[in-house]
């Protein structure tokens, strides 16, 4: 089992002169999940080498067991200091992808090209994709083979907008996660700020914060057994 995990490259928190980057535990969380599972991963970015972190994601209030071990681990150090470039990636050398949050990647990865059509070759070649946070975010270009919104008609969740009013970014950040999934049709729905919430359609997981990160990286594993028992 091979498994591609996708960090942004972006460090800039719009104008306001702040650092962001992928949120380290969206990142920490499912690596292990992944790990323990025996899964080959492949961390990749748009510019490749070490990927911006958020540091607010690093500061004591968001650490967390996983998130130590992450820091802690030589191999993973190592790993993420040097992420391949993301156009030198092929869907057909994976099981599936996972993307992680954060801030940056609405302002990279929701515009790469790269990265629109690795998701998009995933689901056509029947693999499943699972993004959290911010990530489905991502999703806001991507079309079906017949040209349609990727989310149009499909059940999906995010960064909602109550949480992003709460962290006092919502006039900072390029678009807002749950308002974009709607109007591309997306059929949008949100648990409680800061808890886990998990939505499957399909091939298709998204998770909506922090939280979620771990089972959803846990509903793409049983997604993958189920479709290597199909």
């Amino acid at each position: 089992m091979k498994i591609l995990m996708v960090l942004t490259s972006h460090d800039q928190l719009g104008n306001t002169g702040r650092k962001t980057g992928f949120w380290l535990e969206e990142l920490a969380a499912p690596y292990y999940v992944f790990k323990e599972a025996g899964a080959e991963i492949v961390l990749a970015s748009p510019k490749g080498g070490q990927p911006p972190l958020d540091p607010k994601s690093n500061e004591p209030d968001f650490q967390t067991d996983l998130t130590r071990r992450f820091e802690a681990d030589a191999d993973a150090q190592v790993q993420l200091a040097n992420t391949v470039r993301l156009d030198s990636v092929s869907q057909a050398e994976f099981d599936t992808v996972f993307y992680p949050g954060g801030h940056g990647p609405l302002w990279d990865l929701a515009e790469d090209k790269n990265s629109i059509s690795l998701i998009e070759s995933f689901l056509a070649a029947e693999k499943p994709v699972a993004l959290v946070c911010h990530a489905p975010g991502l999703l806001r270009h991507a079309k079906t083979p017949s040209g349609r919104p990727l989310v149009e008609g499909k059940k999906v969740t995010g960064f909602a907008n109550s949480e992003e009013a709460a962290v006092g970014l919502t006039d900072i950040v390029p678009f807002l996660v749950e308002d974009e999934l709607k109007a591309k049709g997306g059929i949008f729905s949100k648990g409680d700020d800061w808890g886990s919430y998990v939505i499957t359609d399909g091939l298709l997981i998204t998770g909506q914060n922090p939280a979620s990160s771990a089972p959803a990286a846990t509903v793409l594993l049983d997604k993958l057994a189920d479709h290597a028992a199909s």
